[in-house]
């Protein structure tokens, strides 16, 4: 799937990657463990709990976006990140892709939040999946043919139903990507 030609590098994309990388290696390392790096004090202090953030820890929507429960979980959701992020980076430029990435992020935080609060939430997936939504209304807007964008969609959907994946993330950072990127895009030219 690609929404342009790629013009310059995706920055903000690799520079997202590196910060969940570098969280990663901080939680393993602290934890000695490759696979149970949510034993850190790092990852305890930053993931998100319901009751933690309704007693004032409001900056774990965030922070929990860029955690991830072992080595498998971080490789799938930069994986997703990278072969999404570059394109969507390319259509809405820096600031307004970084915005769509984050407010994303929130958005599935936030769905947890209302839907599973009493459940230890981390992981990149609300964010990417946002990146779906907004690769959606790009696509959309552009007038492509959304087949490939549906495949990737379903098959992230149907993963959803996976014992410890968070449906409510991904569809809360489904949700909030594309009204977000058909906020930002109404009106307004786009890169080509």
């Amino acid at each position: 799937m690609q929404l342009l030609r790629p013009r310059s590098r995706p920055v903000v994309t690799y520079v997202l990657i590196a910060l969940n990388v570098l969280l990663y290696v901080i939680t393993a390392a602290q934890a000695s463990s490759l696979t149970s790096n949510q034993n850190s004090e790092v990852f305890v202090d930053l993931a998100m709990l319901g009751i933690l953030v309704e007693h004032g820890d409001y900056w774990r929507l965030i922070t929990a976006t860029f955690l991830h429960f072992g080595l498998t979980h971080l490789a799938v959701n930069m994986l997703s990140l990278y072969l999404m992020g570059s394109s969507v980076e390319q259509a809405l430029g820096r600031w307004r892709y970084l915005a769509v990435y984050l407010v994303s992020g929130l958005g599935g935080s936030l769905a947890v939040l209302l839907f599973t609060p009493n459940v230890w939430s981390a992981g990149a997936s609300g964010a990417v999946f946002g990146l779906l939504g907004a690769a959606a209304v790009l696509m959309i807007r552009n007038k492509q043919n959304l087949n490939a964008l549906i495949g990737i969609l379903v098959l992230n959907l149907a993963i959803s139903f996976m014992p410890g994946i968070s449906m409510a993330a991904h569809l809360g950072g489904l949700a909030v990507g594309a009204a977000l990127t058909y906020g930002l895009v109404a009106g307004k030219k786009l890169r080509r």
